[in-house]
């Protein structure tokens, strides 16, 4: 992907961004890690498991999802000031082929806006299939913690 140049407003976004991962429950339960993180870009890795799959084999579309999400969603995080924190609000994702191996969900940032950002994301097996592609908005919240009240 050709991601455009971004600055980030915090200094210290990767660390905020690692922090962050590390408090997403889902993300450990499904065994995913949080492999690069950069100023609008991230990535997340997730290890082929039998038990992540659907009746046929492949990992299921939900899955998928989930750590294109959490890829998009980190990838625009790492743009916004540490007192804020985002929701997803809209994504799209087109599953082109079968998930049948380890994945790699790459986020990067296409505009960020005052309150809206728009990111996408390109999943590929570990043999370099690509599995899907997603296109999503989320909306920062300002002044609120990226941590349970």
């Amino acid at each position: 992907m050709n991601a455009p140049a971004h600055v980030p407003v915090d200094p210290r976004f990767a660390h905020r961004v690692r922090e962050s991962f590390g408090r997403q429950k889902a993300m450990a339960l499904i065994g995913a890690s949080l492999t690069a993180v950069g100023p609008g870009a991230a990535e997340v890795s997730l290890p082929f498991r039998a038990d992540l799959t659907q009746q046929k084999g492949f990992i299921h579309g939900g899955i998928v999802g989930m750590i294109a999400d959490t890829a998009c969603g980190y990838a625009a995080y790492s743009l916004m000031p540490a007192s804020a924190s985002l929701v997803t609000v809209e994504y799209k994702i087109n599953i082109l082929s079968p998930a049948t191996r380890s994945l790699v969900a790459r986020g990067e940032v296409v505009k960020s806006g005052r309150s809206l950002t728009v990111a996408r994301a390109e999943v590929y097996a570990d043999d370099g299939k690509h599995v899907a592609s997603m296109q999503q908005t989320l909306m920062m919240l300002a002044d609120t913690p990226d941590r349970p009240e």
